[in-house]
């Protein structure tokens, strides 16, 4: 079963070293790209089962990086619980609720968070917030319910770290360790898929050796990028992000 597709190593090695590189620079952010770029080589449903494991691998060498230092214990106290409930909202409604108005309602509000950051001259990324449990719980929920229904939680997350104005370490550190917790639980029902599907569990792991090189490379260029360009690179990511939530949501209601 191992794949012998040389186009199937040129963009899966290529694809998951770049989300490997965003998590180690920016704690996450680039996962959302994996799956519609794996997609050119692999079917949308394989793409989504060999992302789970390869983005909880990603996260075991983050932590390395951004140990409980740089976590920001009173957003994740909100932040934290608010996403597994979620999570398990997502579940219990899933049937009820058309996760194309759900990603079309994240996307559409996170790109005019961005949008509204850089048209005000990107002036905001010094500014630290005081902790808001309001919003963190909107947040919270909204990423963990969005990353079961439309696997996207990043967005909504991104945008209420990036609102805090969190030193950029905090920042990163943080965002590894919400999104550790969500691809951890998400992990549950992909491994289910994985072994009904024993192929792309060997597609994984033929892709997993340029992860610890990935995220190396990420928390390199995190060290030495100063925070205002950092934090642009973050809010251009989200915004990235953003458009190809709402881009798929409403291509999907045209179909």
């Amino acid at each position: 079963m191992i794949p012998t597709d040389p186009l199937f190593y040129l963009v899966g090695l290529t694809t998951i070293f770049i989300v490997s590189v965003g998590k180690g620079a920016f704690g996450g952010g680039l996962a959302i790209l994996g799956v519609p770029l794996l997609s050119l080589v692999m079917t949308p449903i394989e793409a989504a089962i060999v992302v789970a494991p390869l983005v909880s691998f990603m996260d075991f060498f983050a932590f390395g990086s951004f140990g409980r230092h740089t976590w920001s214990k009173p957003d994740l106290a909100w932040l934290a619980p608010a996403l597994l409930a979620g999570i398990a909202l997502g579940y219990v409604f899933f049937v009820y609720v058309d996760p194309r108005l759900v990603a079309a309602g994240i996307g559409g509000i996170t790109v005019i968070f961005a949008l509204d950051w850089f048209l005000r001259g990107r002036k905001s990324e010094h500014k630290e917030r005081p902790v808001s449990p309001p919003l963190a719980l909107v947040a919270g929920s909204a990423a963990g319910f969005t990353t079961f229904v439309a696997h996207a939680g990043g967005p909504p997350m991104t945008a209420y770290l990036l609102y805090r104005g969190l030193n950029k370490t905090v920042y990163a550190g943080t965002a590894v360790a919400l999104f550790s917790l969500g691809n951890i639980v998400k992990l549950v029902p992909y491994s289910a898929l994985l072994m009904a599907k024993p192929h792309t569990f060997v597609q994984a792991l033929v892709l997993a050796p340029v992860v610890p090189l990935g995220v190396w490379l990420g928390k390199y260029i995190h060290d030495r990028l100063d925070q205002a360009r950092l934090f642009f690179w973050c809010y251009v990511i989200l915004l990235v992000a953003a458009v190809k939530l709402l881009y798929d949501a409403l291509r999907a209601f045209a179909l």
